[in-house]
Order: structure tokens, then sequence, then C-alpha cells
């Protein structure tokens, strides 16, 4: 009750300071804990260390999730009763240590970033939940949660990953040097499936490309009777290779990572069906294309006997949805997608297959927003037609983010949406009817659920822009039992929510904004703002979430802090979203432009003279694009940026840039390091020499421009990290030298 009343009284504080018209100056509670860049990144951070690897049991009755502390050294694997809320452990500390090791132990820090970016499960339920496969550096171990006691499953040299049980627990499968394996769940030989050797050629394995930017988390799958598998075969002969160098060694090593830059020959792909009840044998190739650039992002089964599969085209702008007979290898094309002058926008075009019936849900952009549709088949007949349209299951002008489940039995669809608040998330409901729409959360900010198979109960996760995360279980349309509540950041580290704003871009469109202003007048007067950016077209930043904990510090420090989601961001539809297609940079920067100076006119004592932007990722891209095509910035900080887009990956960058040989004039307009002469300001540029997504080669390009052009900037280089420079030493050293850039360059 207490804790209730703390809150409340901060949100009465927010509410007031949150119109440009009241004091501006207002002072959150005393916070209890001093607030520091060191606190932020240590372990556990802020809130400390949430539930990992959630799942579900098969049988729906049991929530399972590992439960450590901030540092790792202790976890539990624990489930929850779904039927009465109660929490026990399922695994005990001695056993987890050995069984899942904490991944921040991981040396290999590519690795470490692949196991969390990815989310790769430490263990897998076994259809009759009451046995557990878990993950253990590469060995697999089975555990009996009756007796309590683990079995060494594979012992080979090379590590065994992606482990899989037949749906009828009688087989284990995995993946193991590109190849599939399966072995009795009882024990026995191990069936070697397929046998191709050496560094290109995949066999249900995942490479880089298809797990970064089409979302694949697994690349076979087994038939409803456990009697074959269907897998995705990979062949990135032709795929260029790019060399990521440990400098560190007395005697350098290299890795080359395969990794298609754009125009680079993509992995040449196809299904293949395999005998697994039989150990193997001659497997059955499914030749759907001729298009060897084509991508099969998503694949299953119908049935026993049908396999379904996507084929996306190169330019991502049409998709088709084949029926195959597993036997014959005869296809057809039962559904096609178009998008014509824009992309299928994969990261919501999630096909959900429903197992009592023949028909499926199917996300799709067609009337301007992310909707779900449901088509239908004949089950007994799959391929005798095309699926049919039945419904649009959802309507309006707002997103749906994806599907969270399906309740088949009571013909009721889970999804989530931002519904009214493109800056919010919420879960919904809809009947296969297309009636009965209800909204399931209500409480301001973010919500993520997770479905048992059934249907009938969820797991929540809820963050607020004044609520730290909290999870709990709940039954669907009855009541919630609390999982796990993080530690009160807001309270205890006196975070304060920024003020929500809106502003128009130049065709009308309204932009989204959020503003943190210092907690007291500064003794100029003035006050210096820092734009923090990431302006691509892979995630919002103005969202009703927890505060930034770095914004509050720079806040105190006397700076504002501003961020607007311009044009070309997601969330918000696809005309929105599309503005920046084959044109990155100049839609997002004009956008940027328009909102601070709508800013300015509302908060005039803010600094027009004394202005910052940084960001990571496409936001450091943002930066550099900011500060050498406009003199609005005296500072800039930018961390992992893609500096050329011809260095970038092909699926990513030609899903809205278009293909280079189509339109070379909007690569080289995108080309920061071409206007390196123009850069304004004072640039501190930072990456990670370990960094396989955007590589260091950026920096290094971008480096050498501003050398040619006789510009001067600050470098920070971070041996061997990747992407996110992650780890307590890393992120205190960066963050400190970002901090520091500003109080250096705007006071």
């Amino acid at each position: 009750m207490k804790k209730q009343v703390l809150v409340s009284a901060l949100a009465a504080v927010l509410a007031v300071i949150s119109s440009p018209l009241a004091p501006v100056w207002a002072q959150s509670s005393s916070p209890v804990k001093p607030l520091t860049i060191e606190a932020i990144f240590a372990p556990g951070g802020l809130t400390g260390r949430g539930p990992e690897n959630t799942e579900w049991s098969p049988d729906g009755t049991k929530l399972s999730f590992v439960e450590r502390d901030d540092e790792g050294e202790h976890g539990e694997l624990w489930y929850v009763d779904a039927a009465t809320g109660a929490k026990k452990v399922l695994v005990s500390a001695a056993k987890l240590a050995s069984l899942a090791p904490d991944t921040n132990k991981v040396k290999d820090e590519r690795e470490k970033e692949r196991r969390t970016r990815y989310h790769v499960a430490a263990y897998l339920w076994a259809p009759d939940s009451k046995h557990l496969i878990f993950d253990s550096q590469g060995q697999l171990w089975i555990f009996d949660l009756a007796t309590s006691t683990a079995v060494q499953f594979t012992s080979a040299p090379d590590p065994s990953g992606d482990p899989k049980f037949s749906p009828d627990g009688s087989h284990v499968s995995y993946v193991r040097q590109h190849n599939l394996y399966v072995r009795p769940a009882s024990g026995g030989g191990e069936k070697q499936l397929t046998k191709d050797t050496g560094d290109n050629l995949f066999n249900g394995d995942i490479d880089w490309v298809y797990a970064e930017e089409l979302s694949v988390r697994s690349n076979y799958f087994w038939s409803p009777d456990s009697k074959q598998i269907v897998f995705l075969h990979m062949d990135e002969t032709k795929v260029p290779s790019y060399p990521i160098a440990n400098l560190i060694p007395t005697h350098p090593t290299v890795d080359n990572e395969k990794y298609p830059k754009v125009g680079d020959p993509n992995p040449v792909v196809k299904l293949g069906v395999v005998d697994a009840d039989k150990g193997g044998g001659k497997v059955r190739w499914i030749s759907l294309t001729n298009d060897d650039e084509a991508y099969i992002p998503r694949f299953g089964w119908v049935r026993d006997g049908v396999i379904w599969a996507e084929v996306l085209n190169r330019t991502e702008d049409k998709m088709d949805l084949y029926f195959i007979d597993a036997k014959s290898g005869k296809s057809r094309i039962v559904l096609t997608e178009t998008t014509p002058a824009a992309w299928i926008d994969f990261e919501h075009v999630e096909v959900r297959f429903l197992n009592s019936s023949g028909g499926f849900l199917w996300p799709s952009w067609r009337d301007g927003n992310m909707h779900l549709y449901f088509y239908s088949f004949d089950k007994q007949n799959p391929m005798g037609a095309d699926a049919k349209l039945e419904r649009q299951l959802t309507h309006g002008d707002f997103q749906v983010l994806g599907i969270d489940g399906v309740d088949e039995a009571a013909g009721t669809v889970f999804f989530s949406a931002n519904k009214d608040d493109p800056r919010q998330r919420h879960m919904f409901s809809v009947k296969l009817d297309g009636s009965s729409f209800e909204q399931l959360t209500h409480d301001e900010g973010f919500n993520v659920g997770k479905f048992s198979d059934d249907g009938k109960h969820y797991e929540q996760t809820f963050m607020g822009p004044s609520t730290s995360p909290r999870m709990s279980l709940c039954a669907v349309g009855g009541t919630c039992s609390p999982v796990w509540e993080a530690r009160n950041e807001v309270v205890e580290y006196g975070l304060r929510a920024p003020h929500y704003l809106e502003f128009k871009a130049e065709d009308g469109t309204t932009l989204y904004g959020r503003l943190l202003l210092p907690p007291e007048a500064p003794a100029g007067g003035k006050i210096p703002l820092i734009v923090n950016i990431y302006g691509g077209p892979a995630a919002q930043i103005v969202l009703k979430e927890p505060p930034s904990g770095f914004d509050e510090i720079l806040a105190r420090q006397g700076f504002a802090i501003f961020a607007v989601d311009n044009r070309g961001t997601p969330g918000r539809g696809r005309k929105f979203q599309t503005a920046i297609r084959h044109e990155f940079g100049a839609i997002e920067l004009k956008d940027q432009l328009a909102a601070l100076d709508q800013l300015f006119a509302q908060y005039p004592q803010l600094d027009k003279d004394r202005i910052a932007i940084w960001g990571w990722s496409n936001g450091g891209s943002m930066t550099l694009y900011a500060m050498t095509h406009s003199d609005r910035f005296r500072a800039g900080v930018a961390v992992a940026p893609v500096t050329d887009q011809i260095n970038y990956d092909t699926i990513y960058t030609e899903r809205y840039m278009g293909l280079l040989k189509e339109d070379p004039t909007g690569y080289a307009e995108s080309d920061v390091t071409k206007a390196a002469a123009n850069l304004h300001g004072a640039l501190l540029l930072a990456h990670g020499t370990g960094d396989d997504n955007v590589h260091f080669q950026n920096s290094v390009q971008m480096i050498d421009a501003l050398i040619k052009a006789g510009k001067q900037f600050r470098l920070m280089i971070y041996p061997n990290k990747t992407h996110s420079i992650s780890g307590s030493d890393a992120r205190d050293h960066l963050f400190h030298m970002i901090d520091d850039h500003f109080e250096r360059e705007l006071k």
C-alpha cells in the first residue's frame, strides 16, 4: 500500500509538470540511492535481474523460468502453478549451475551476444511435461523432474544445439556441425540424418543474416506423426566473408564471418525432407522456385504429409505461401501477398496455423495498417484449391504487433497491438468469427504476453513510465498472480518520466516526442539540449516505458534530453514507415529539425545555440548524417554507425533501399563518408572491433574520410566488443565518455 501511494504521488507530480505552461523545475521525490553510470550498468542494473528463459509446460499447468541473483552466481529454475499461483523450485541451484550456466560467464563475446540477442533457450520441455532437456554449453542433458536427476545425452567434441523432442517424445533431434542428428530419448545409437561437410553447407542450422534480419530461430521441424523432419538447406559457398580480427594476442587471430553485403550473393536455399524414424536415408529435396535470390523465411507442417513454406523475393515486396506434398515434392501457391512501393513488414508477418481446423492467421499491411486476416483451406485436401479469405479480424488505425496465442477450443485469438496510442503496447483478443474484440490490459505502458499452448493462461510482463517492470501469471478472463517485481527504480533513484509531446511533419503527420528537463533551473538561464536519435525502420524510442537512468543523469547535470520518432520508424502504419523508402537520411533529418523548431517555440528556455545529438547503430548513422547535412548541432556521439549503406547486409538494407543496381543514386546519397568535409560540431565516434553486425569497417571508412577532409574528431575503440559493447567495464567507460563529451562541448 505504501509503495502504491509513493508511485501515485510521483505520477501526480509528473502530471503537473507535463504542461509547458506549468513550472518546469519540479523535483521528484527524494531518491534513496545515488544515481550513477556505474549503478545503471552494474549486474542487475537499477531494477535487479529479472526472470529469464520463461517457458510454458506443454500441458499448460506450469510457467517455468530461471531466476538468478544480480551477479548470476546463484540461480534456480522455478515454476508457477497455473491453477493456484504457487511458486516452487523445479531445479535447484546446485543442479542448474552445471545444466544452465549463466550466459554472462561465456568468454567469447560473439557467442555471448548470439545467445542473448537471439534468446537462445537454455532448456526445453518434453511433450510429457515430465522431463526437460538442457543445453549446457553445447552438451545436452535430459532432466527427470520426478527423480530430480540429469543424464548426459550428448558427449561429442563439437557442440550440439537447437534440440527438439519429437511430438511423441520418443526421440530428440539436434544440430551439430551444420548437420541434423537424432537419437532415442531413452538412449541408444545416435543417427546422423544429413552428411554434408565443410562450413558452407547448412542443414537445419541458421546463418547470421537469417537469424538477424528474418528472426529465424530454428530451421527444422518434426512432422506431427514424429516420422519425418523438414529442414532448410543453405549453401553459403558464394557468400563473401568478412574478417573479424582479435588483435589482443601477440599473434592475432581472424574469424571469417559469412556476411552478404548489399548486392552480394545470398545463401542459396531449398527445403529437404528426411525420415527421422528410420534414422535417416536419402533426403527428398523440394524445389519451390527457380529464383536463387529468394528467401525461405518460414516453413512447417500443415499436417502429416503436407508442408507449408513462405517464399520471399529479394526485393521483399512479394511473398508466396506454398503447400507441398512431402512425398512427391509437388507444390502449389495458395496465397500471394504483395506490397507495391513498400515492403513486406517481416517484423510482424508471422503466419499461425490452427491445429484443429483447416485455417491460418495471416497478418498483412494491405489496408495500410498491420491487421489480422483469417484464411481457410480444406485440411483433407490442402493443395486442392487456393486458401480462402474468410474475414479480416481486426480493423482500425492501429498496428497489430504480434500473435501471442490461440485458444482453438474457444475460437479466440490473442494478440498485441498499439490501439489508441502508438507509444503503448497492450494485449487484446478477438474471436475467429471477428466478434468480441476485447482489450485485456489497461495500465498505461508496455505489455508483453506469452500464452500457454491451450490459450487458457498467459504470462504478462508490464512496465510503464512511472512503473518498474513486473511479471504476472494470469488466467484468461480471470485473476492474475504476481510472479516477480523489479526493484522500484523510479522511487529508489528518483527517476522522472519525460514530458510526452506531439509535433507536425511538413506533410501534417503527427510526430511523437519526449522531453526531460533538468530538475532545477541552471544558473545560466538557458538549457543546453541533447537529442537522442534512432530514426530507422527497426525501432521506436518514444514509448511509454520506464524512464532512462542515463537521461536522468544528464538532466541533473543541467541538460534537457529530447527524442522524436520521425517518419520511417515503425508502429505507425505503412505510409508513415515507408516514407523513407530508397532514401535513408533526408526525410528523417527533415522531421527531426521540424520537431526541434516546434520544441523551441514551446520551450523558450532551451538554448538553440547549444544542441548535441547522439545515437547507436542506425542512431549513430543518423548522428553522422545530421552533423554532415546540418549546422544545427554543436556536438555529437555516433556509436557503431553504418556509414555507407552498401557495407550492411542484403536482407535489411535492400528491404528499405531497394537493389543497388536499380538505385545507385539513392545509395550514394545515403553515404555519409562522402559528406565528411561538411562535418559541423565536435564528433565522438565509438565502435567495437568485434562487431559482427555493423562491422568496424564502417567507422574505419569514416575515419579515413574525415582525415582526408582535414576534420578533427575524437575516437574510442573497444577491442573485441560486439555491437552492444556489453559488460559493466565497457559500458561504464563508454557512457562516461559520452557524458564528458557533452559536458566539454555544451558548457
